[in-house]
């Protein structure tokens, strides 16, 4: 984890202080998430790669029922997230820890093995074992359990001017679109017993996945 973590502190040491007020404009579809996620009451949601606690603030605000959980490989975003949490005077209820996407311990990060929701906002395509992180979050899920996902689109509606300046300004920021997203949630839901519904959506810009609830056999 050390060196991928170094990479994020490097990236988000100065971005953290601007990070919410700039992406709003371009982390489409993060609130369409939030709203779907209708967890159980008294369900536990967590997200995975949760950054400056913008997410988890909402959730805890739209869901106020449910438990919320949250962890980053970058301790400079939690050093942001803790403060947003604790401004929103929600600390008792958004439990915030350090962890690798694609390598982690829920149990020993926040004392449970299983959510009923996990989360996965614009990470997937920042996270170099990808793949892998689908799969622990698949891993973390209860049997009734959903998984949300929001990252990049292929952008393939797009003239090919715009998409190439979009992917190089992304690629700034240490951001791959993973254009087989689909394919992969597809193959990691099948080996769960789980069935994937994946929407593109402002004209493939970005995408809304979810992975449902175990399919009874």
């Amino acid at each position: 984890m050390s060196d991928h973590a170094a990479l994020m502190d490097n990236v988000y040491r100065r971005q953290r202080h601007i990070y919410d007020a700039t992406r709003k404009f371009y982390l489409l579809g993060r609130d369409p998430l939030i709203a779907g996620l209708a967890p159980p009451d008294g369900g536990a949601v967590l997200e995975i790669a949760c950054g400056t606690g913008r997410n988890l603030i909402a959730i805890a605000k739209r869901w106020p029922n449910a438990k919320a959980y949250g962890f980053d490989i970058s301790q400079e975003m939690l050093v942001t997230a803790r403060a947003n949490v604790a401004r929103a005077g929600l600390a008792a209820r958004v439990k915030l820890a350090q962890g690798d996407a694609a390598a982690f311990d829920s149990s020993a990060l926040f004392g449970r093995a299983t959510f009923e929701r996990v989360v996965i906002s614009y990470a997937l395509s920042m996270i170099p074992p990808w793949r892998a992180a689908i799969d622990a979050a698949l891993a973390a899920l209860a049997p009734d359990g959903e998984l949300h996902v929001v990252d990049f689109g292929d952008q393939a509606h797009w003239p090919a001017p715009l998409k190439g300046a979009l992917r190089r300004w992304l690629d700034a920021f240490e951001v791959s679109p993973r254009e087989d997203l689909s394919v992969a949630l597809s193959e990691a839901a099948t080996r769960q017993g789980r069935a994937l519904s994946f929407v593109p959506r402002y004209r493939r810009y970005a995408a809304l996945a979810r992975v449902g609830p175990k399919v009874a056999a």
